[in-house]
């Protein structure tokens, strides 16, 4: 038997316990595949006579068009998942799934939104606060809140356990629009994507050079500079990149070392402009970090590494693709990288020799929002003639055992089952890697900290990672963070109309000053137009906003 067909089988083998308890007893053709055989969801009045909402499997087939964002090195049609297809029989729910990838989601969707194609759902919407209420309040998205109470078992019990994941996914106006997704990973401080930028330094390298763990700004130049001119890679030639990175991405951002002159530089998150674009909070007052003086002195400083060539060009074009192949050359080229994990770039074998660079010195760690619970999963349009069932579908991955499945990989290939029940975790290589390859989509279904007694999703170098972020980052983190808020109508159009420029703008002005200096020379003016903007309008929208979330919490 070849190793393509062992790694099917093993698929196969491993959905049969959890889709078969999804669905209930084989006998039972009135069970939900989300919920226990005693839930009774009323009938669709849009389905055919012989098919009652929720009640799987349905008597006759039906089909649903659904729009999904998936990782590049994921299978182009879920049809092709095993555990779509096992959620198939057990439904007899079919999906003409329309996918792409993560990069071309948010166009491709837009371009139908605007053509009024709709699908009968968005399997991950990905839709920003203001989307929502846009899309929602004309209609183009339906409520989910009578379809949760009624027909979504599941999650409605999750929701009733959880009343700060149903406040958080609530609009101003009192709909759900969109279901919540996420993984809950630690809290406050300690949650996994508090500092989801790690600055990682080629231990071999520092060894054969006879340096020292860099501890300020300074000696980490010194270092970069012994990168550059000493040949630590030992083939004898000048192709060492001292410093790698992405920039103005969500992870792997320079904006972090800005941190080391007192204002850390957060860019943005894709398509959501009420992400913490350059902000920071410090005694209960929302600043943005372009607007002070640390911003300044950081740009000014880091420009000298692009003029000395310690940084890496491709910085400013790098996608996922290309960045992970940075790392895995023939020849070792790279000394310094920043990133979420050190093995995406490096590979297992050589991350063994990669290690933290701690905070240095007086260093401030922006305190993030993370990446937690998100309310921008499954959103259901009106052109859906069966929005119960596809509500009770959608409900299947709201059970544990489905929602890791479906965010990691099937049993048997990520995970494994102990003598209990339990999914526990399989050892792979490279999980950052495997995991776009096994996953369906991390966009639905959520892994709470009270599900560990059926679903060990917490991968170890998850694990590793809060353990590293409490010993290294949090002693010197902000005690102040921007939250996740869901900003009130009039706070977002001011935010959505104002938002995306002053980015672009600061964005524009920081690559430039980067790569080629004169933001001394230019910081009045550049203040000035921020100002032009409509800088302190944004700024007050987002204080108010953060002051209603304060008192909210007393």
């Amino acid at each position: 038997m070849n190793r393509k067909t062992s790694f099917g089988l093993a698929i196969l083998l491993g959905l049969t316990s959890v889709l078969s308890a999804c669905s209930g007893n084989s006998n039972n053709n009135n069970a939900s595949p989300s919920a226990s055989a005693s839930a009774k969801p009323s009938a669709s009045a849009s389905a055919s006579e012989t098919n009652d909402a929720g009640q799987f499997p349905l008597k006759d087939k039906i089909t649903l068009k659904a729009f999904a964002h998936r990782p590049s090195l994921a299978p182009g049609d879920f049809n092709t998942q095993p555990l779509i297809q096992e959620l198939e029989k057990n439904t007899n729910v079919h999906v003409e799934w329309d996918t792409t990838v993560d990069n071309d989601y948010i166009e491709k969707r837009n371009l139908l939104l605007a053509s009024g194609s709709l699908p009968d759902f968005f399997f991950s919407g990905r839709f920003s606060d203001t989307e929502l209420l846009r899309y929602g309040q004309d209609g183009t998205l339906i409520p989910l809140n009578d379809l949760i109470e009624k027909h979504m078992p599941n999650l409605k019990s999750i929701l009733d356990s959880r009343p700060d994941i149903r406040a958080s996914i609530t609009a101003p106006d009192g709909n759900i629009y969109a279901l919540p997704q996420g993984e809950e990973l630690g809290s406050g401080q300690e949650e996994i994507g508090a500092n989801p930028d790690f600055l990682y330094i080629n231990k071999e390298w520092l060894d054969k050079l006879k340096l020292q763990m860099p501890t300020t700004i300074d000696e980490f130049t010194a270092v970069l500079k012994a990168f550059k001119t000493e040949d630590p890679n030992g083939n004898g030639k000048p192709d060492e990149i001292p410093l790698t990175y992405i920039d103005n991405f969500w992870t792997g951002d320079i904006g972090v070392l800005f941190g080391a002159f007192g204002v850390p530089d957060k860019t943005y998150r894709p398509n959501n402009p009420t992400f913490i674009d350059h902000l920071n909070v410090v005694d209960g007052k929302v600043s943005l970090s372009a607007q002070q003086e640390g911003f300044k002195q950081a740009t000014s400083y880091l420009h000298n590494w692009f003029k000395e060539g310690l940084v890496d060009l491709d910085a400013f074009t790098h996608d996922y693709d290309t960045y992970f192949a940075r790392g895995k050359t023939e020849d070792e080229t790279i000394g310094a990288l920043i990133w979420w994990d050190k093995n995406d770039v490096v590979g297992p074998e050589r991350g063994e020799h990669w290690v933290i660079v701690p905070p240095f010195k007086d260093m401030v760690v922006k305190w993030n929002n993370g990446g937690g619970i998100g309310r921008d999963g499954a959103t259901i349009t009106r052109n859906n003639k069966h929005p119960e069932i596809t509500a009770a579908w959608l409900d299947s991955f709201y059970e544990p055992e489905m929602a890791a499945q479906t965010r990691f990989g099937p049993t048997g290939v990520w995970f494994d089952k102990d003598a209990g029940g339990k999914l526990i975790q399989k050892t792979v290589e490279n999980p950052g890697e495997f995991r776009q390859k096994s996953a369906v989509t991390n966009g639905i279904g959520l892994l709470l900290s009270g599900m560990e007694d059926k679903v060990a999703f917490v991968e170890p170098r998850a694990q590793q990672r809060i353990d590293d972020s409490v010993n290294y980052y949090v002693p010197q983190m902000e005690d102040e963070k921007f939250p996740n808020l869901f900003f009130k109508p009039e706070e977002l159009e001011v935010i959505d109309r104002l938002k995306p420029d002053i980015s672009a703008y600061i964005n524009k002005m920081r690559a430039k000053w980067l790569l080629k200096g004169g933001v001394e020379k230019e910081w009045e003016e550049f203040q000035k137009t921020l100002d032009k903007m409509g800088v302190q309008d944004l700024l007050k929208a987002h204080q108010t906003g953060y002051d209603r979330y304060v008192a909210a919490q007393k």
